[in-house]
């Protein structure tokens, strides 16, 4: 089942297509984060400003130096020891579609360890984005059951894993990364 649903997300996300699928946090709306016009493709789903940069979700840490200029070594250590999902923003973020990067040139990146998502990150061979599944503005939902149909209908795949838990899920904790190593909360 696991292995079935990767394949049908893969296909669509090499295809240039958007999916709502499940991740360490809550339910996201996902797509291969080289690829501009996937990108713009969830901004209009979402209904939100295109100037909103997104998370990246990468399957390894080791990914890091393909995605950003410089990686101050305090990073590698807040990975390993975090304790429950953390997105870390890095200045100088490259190689991704500019519409996913943020004006200022950072990017959120999220180590996932999550079998679905570090399974399709890495059979993608590419980053993939995550952002909430709900309208900009609205309530992010916790579980699959809060998303609205709205959503649902937009998207090119709905991945078919952990529909049914009704775990809170919360969204991760978010640090900003300065070249020299130092680092603040965002959301806690």
């Amino acid at each position: 089942m696991l292995k079935t649903e990767i394949e049908k997300a893969l296909e669509v996300l090499k295809n240039g297509g958007v999916i709502l699928y499940p991740t360490d946090t809550i339910w996201g709306l996902g797509c291969d984060a080289t690829n501009e016009a996937a990108a713009a493709k969830i901004n209009e789903i979402k209904g939100r400003s295109e100037d909103k940069s997104f998370i990246v979700l990468l399957d390894s840490e080791a990914r890091l130096p393909s995605y950003v200029s410089e990686i101050p070594d305090v990073a590698y250590d807040l990975i390993e020891y975090a304790e429950k999902p953390l997105t870390l923003i890095f200045p100088g973020a490259k190689n991704l579609a500019s519409n996913v990067i943020n004006t200022d040139g950072s990017v959120g990146i999220r180590v996932v360890r999550h079998d679905f998502c570090s399974q399709l990150v890495q059979r993608l061979r590419k980053p993939i984005t995550s952002t909430s599944a709900n309208k900009s503005g609205a309530p992010s939902p916790a579980f699959f059951g809060e998303i609205s149909r709205e959503i649902i209908d937009a998207v090119d795949y709905v991945v078919d894993w952990e529909q049914e838990l009704t775990v809170r899920k919360q969204p991760s904790t978010i640090m900003k990364l300065a070249p020299g190593g130092q680092f603040s909360f965002i959301r806690k």
